[in-house]
């Protein structure tokens, strides 16, 4: 088997060479050409960052307090990373439910402020290198354009929903947790030729351990560019090793539709060695499945039939008890989360459930039209 990083997807190396003006034999080893530690550290592209990093924030007290020194904070943040100095990265620890407990790791104001910076270098680069159909933190992507692809897929699949069509759904075990700090930096330096920036990205990877060598924050924005990068030696090795016509994946979930569940158990077999092999991964054993697509595939929280689509069970169950307990609570924030329920529900068959929740809040409905 061929070492992972030298499956490439042609297609987008072609494209990013032609972008940058290299040969395809140079794009293989660098995604990153030398000088973006420059362009990442300028004046210019820091500011830039400040006005993308600020939206929606401005309320939030660490915000206003950089805010009111703000040239004075840039400028200290540029000369510190021009003079290439040893940085110490703070992280500010709390919990949410989205439905699941996750422990989120926060940077402080000026950290956050360089992820952003390195994000809008380095992302729209690395991002022409991923296949198609890898759908989490992307422009133009995202969970509604995943699972329209999986209706498409299925469609394809099944020749119009006349043959039977198998899917098989995966679930990476504590991805996030698991990345290997070696792995990602190896990864990494296989695209970038530049050191200072190589450094600088080092320095951010090794600023979070959890266990030692691993881990990775979910709060940092560059998490989400070095995810799919830890991720699509996968996404490369099922499409161009395997030859899976079918595959799509969003985050650490995945799903790959053939006509047997013996040539997805054949898969399964060979993605889970890779996983072990290459990148230090495991698959969730409680979360592996394999269904017939008339008995529905769950995908980024909706449910995929034959011929109609609908939400996730579970999502439904949690939606009611979220608005009765908003109406009991703070009902002034009813209509908000009721316009985000009915956005929800648009993308699949849900006439009757749309029906069944304007019947049930229509007093709060109709009082704010």
């Amino acid at each position: 088997m061929k070492e992972f990083e030298e499956i490439v997807d042609l297609e987008n190396d072609r494209g990013v060479s032609k972008q940058l003006g290299l040969e395809l034999v140079d794009v293989r080893r660098i995604i990153a050409h030398d000088g973006s530690f420059e362009n990442i550290v300028s004046l210019e592209n820091l500011f830039l960052a400040w006005a993308e990093f600020k939206k929606g924030k401005r309320s939030k007290a660490d915000v206003q307090e950089f805010e009111l020194r703000l040239e004075d904070n840039i400028f200290a943040i540029w000369e510190e990373l021009k003079a290439c100095k040893p940085r110490r990265i703070v992280y500010e620890q709390f919990h949410i439910t989205d439905p699941k407990p996750r422990i989120i790791h926060k940077a402080i104001v000026r950290d956050r402020l360089l992820h952003h910076a390195i994000y809008r270098v380095l992302m729209p680069i690395f991002d022409k290198t991923f296949i198609f159909d890898c759908y989490s933190c992307r422009k133009l992507k995202g969970t509604h354009r995943a699972f329209r692809r999986l209706v498409v897929m299925s469609r394809k699949q099944s020749k119009n929903y006349s043959q039977t069509c198998w899917a098989l759904k995966c679930d990476i075990r504590k991805f996030f947790h698991s990345i290997d700090h070696g792995v990602l930096i190896k990864l990494l330096s296989k695209r970038i030729a530049d050191e200072k920036l190589m450094d600088l990205l080092t320095e951010i990877i090794k600023s979070f351990e959890s266990p030692p060598g691993k881990g990775m924050p979910l709060g940092n924005l560059t998490s989400q560019l070095f995810a799919n990068v830890y991720l699509d030696p996968l996404d490369k090795f099922v499409k161009h090793k395997l030859k899976a016509k079918y595959y799509l994946r969003y985050a650490d979930d995945f799903m790959i539709m053939a006509d047997s569940r013996d040539v997805l158990q054949a898969y399964l077999t060979e993605i889970d060695k890779f996983l072990n092999d290459k990148l230090k991964l495991s698959l969730h054993p409680d979360k592996i499945t394999f269904r017939k697509l008339n008995w529905g595939l769950d995908f980024v929280g909706y449910v995929a039939y034959p011929r109609f689509n609908l939400p996730r069970k579970k999502t439904v169950e949690r939606m009611f008890a979220k608005l009765e307990k908003i109406r009991e609570t703070n009902p002034d924030k009813l209509i908000d989360n009721l316009r985000s329920y009915f956005g929800y529900l648009k993308h699949v068959d849900s006439y009757g459930l749309s029906i069944r929740i304007k019947r049930m809040y229509y007093q709060t409905l109709e009082r704010f039209g």
